[in-house]
C-alpha cells in the first residue's frame, strides 16, 4: 500500500454493537467458506468457462475467482489509483485539487466523484436511487480528527485509468460474461470503490435492478452482474456482504428482512472475502450491502458490470447512472466501444495472453486500437451507461 494517500485516523468500533459485530463477521465468514463457490477461473483452450463455475454462480448469486490478477497488473492498478487520489478534487463539487491544480475529472462532464461523511450511510431509508435502500445501516461515531467528507467512489473509471481499461478487456472475465449473458453481452457501468480504513461509509442492503421486476420473463440473470476486482483484498469488516440465493427470489422486501433480524445484521448474509488479485462476481439482483469500514484495512475495488443484450435493447431507463433515455442499437454499440478498446489495450500490455473476440465487434477491431487518441474517444463515455 506504499504511496496510497488516505486519511490516517484512530480506528473506532461499533460502540455497544461491537461484540455482536465481531461474532457476526466470524460466523458469516464460516458460512461463506462452506458454500463452495470460490476457486480459480477455469477456462479451456477454446476460451470456454468451466460450466461448474457458472452453475455455482447461478446457485449462490456470487463467486470468488482466486488469483486472477498477477503482481505486475496489481502494481499497474495501484499506480493508477494512487495517481487518481493525488489528483482528486479537494472536496464535493470541486474540480481542482487541494493544491489548486485541475483535478482528474476537470475535463469530464459527469459528476464522477462520490463523497460520503465518515462511517455514514447516506442512502439507507431514503428515496435516493429509486428508493432501493429501504433500511438504514448503523452509523458508528467517526474518530477524532476525521474529515467532513471522504472520497468513496470514482465513476466512469475507464477514462481515467489505463490499468482499469486493460483489466476490462481480460479474456477470461469476458468469457464468463459471454457464458452467462451470451456472446452479444452488453456493458453496464464501471467504478473504483475506495473504502478508507476507519472512515469508509456503508451501503445499505439493496438489490440493484429497478426496471424489470414485473417483467413476465424475469429470471435470475435479468439485471446483470458486477465484477469486483480486489487490489488489497477484502474482509468481513470492509467487504461486500451477500444473501446467497436471493437473486432468484424476485423483488425482496428488504425492510421486512431487517425488521425480522432486529438489526442490520441479516442472519443469512455472508461476506465476500478475497485476497489481493481475487475477483468476485455478484448478481445485481442479489440482496447485498456493506458495513461502515471501522477496520484498519482499506478496500479498493475495481468494479465493472455486464448485461444480457435483451435486457437493455429497446428499454427506456436511466435516472441513476445516466439521464433517462431509450437504449437503442446505436446507444448500445456506442457504449460497447469501451470493451473493444479494453481488449486492444490489454493485448498491447500482455501480448502473450489469449485475446478475447467480442462478437458484436468482430471484424471491426482495427477501428478501436488503443493509442493516444483513445482518451478523447472515451471522454464522457459513461454518460451512455446502460443502467436497468
Amino acid at each position: 500500500m506504499a504511496g496510497l494517500p488516505l486519511v490516517d485516523v484512530p480506528i473506532v468500533g461499533y460502540g455497544d454493537a461491537e461484540a455482536a459485530m465481531v461474532d457476526y463477521r466470524l460466523e458469516g465468514e464460516a458460512r461463506a467458506r462452506a458454500l463452495g463457490n470460490r476457486g480459480p477461473l477455469r477456462v479451456d483452450a477454446q476460451g470456454r468457462v468451466d460450466p461448474a463455475i457458472v452453475e455455482a454462480y447461478r446457485t449462490h448469486g456470487f463467486y470468488v475467482f482466486e488469483g486472477v490478477i498477477g503482481r505486475d497488473e496489481l502494481d499497474d492498478i495501484e499506480r493508477d489509483v494512487v495517481d487518481l487520489l493525488h489528483r482528486a478534487p479537494a472536496g464535493p463539487k470541486q474540480r481542482h485539487t487541494v493544491d489548486g491544480t485541475p483535478s482528474f475529472d476537470a475535463e469530464t462532464t459527469g459528476n464522477n466523484v462520490v463523497w460520503v461523511r465518515p462511517l455514514s450511510d447516506p442512502l439507507g431509508g431514503t428515496a435516493a436511487l429509486n428508493g432501493r435502500h429501504p433500511s438504514k445501516m448503523l452509523e458508528p461515531t467517526p474518530p477524532e480528527g476525521a474529515p467532513e467528507f471522504v472520497l468513496q467512489l470514482v465513476l466512469g473509471s475507464l477514462q481515467y485509468s489505463d490499468a482499469c481499461l486493460r483489466l476490462y478487456g481480460h479474456p477470461d472475465l469476458l468469457a464468463f460474461a459471454a457464458a452467462v449473458h451470451g456472446d452479444d453481452f452488453a456493458p453496464f457501468n464501471e467504478a473504483i470503490w475506495i473504502k478508507q480504513a476507519g472512515l469508509g461509509g456503508s451501503v445499505a442492503w439493496h438489490q440493484d435492478g429497478w426496471t424489470h421486476w414485473d417483467a413476465p420473463d424475469l429470471d435470475a440473470d435479468t439485471h446483470g452482474f458486477n465484477f469486483m476486482a480486489q487490489l488489497y483484498g477484502c474482509t468481513a469488516a470492509n467487504g461486500l456482504w451477500v444473501v446467497p440465493g436471493s437473486h432468484r427470489r424476485g423483488k425482496v422486501d428488504i425492510a421486512a428482512m431487517v425488521a425480522a433480524a432486529g438489526s442490520d445484521r441479516l442472519p443469512d448474509a455472508v461476506p465476500i472475502v478475497c485476497d489481493p488479485g481475487d475477483i468476485a462476481v455478484t448478481n445485481r439482483q442479489a440482496v447485498h450491502g456493506s458495513f461502515a469500514n471501522t477496520s484498519p484495512n482499506p478496500r479498493v475495488t475495481i468494479n465493472f458490470g455486464f448485461h444480457r443484450r435483451a435486457s437493455v435493447l429497446g428499454v427506456r431507463s436511466g435516472g441513476v447512472h445516466n439521464d433517462v433515455s431509450v437504449y437503442d442499437e446505436d446507444r448500445i454499440d456506442r457504449r460497447s466501444q469501451a470493451i473493444a478498446y479494453g481488449i486492444d489495450a490489454r493485448s498491447q500490455r500482455f501480448p502473450a495472453e489469449r485475446r478475447f473476440v467480442y462478437a458484436p465487434f468482430a471484424g471491426r477491431e482495427d477501428r478501436f486500437r488503443f493509442g493516444a487518441d483513445t482518451w478523447t474517444a472515451l471522454r464522457d463515455y459513461n454518460l451512455d451507461d446502460l443502467g436497468i
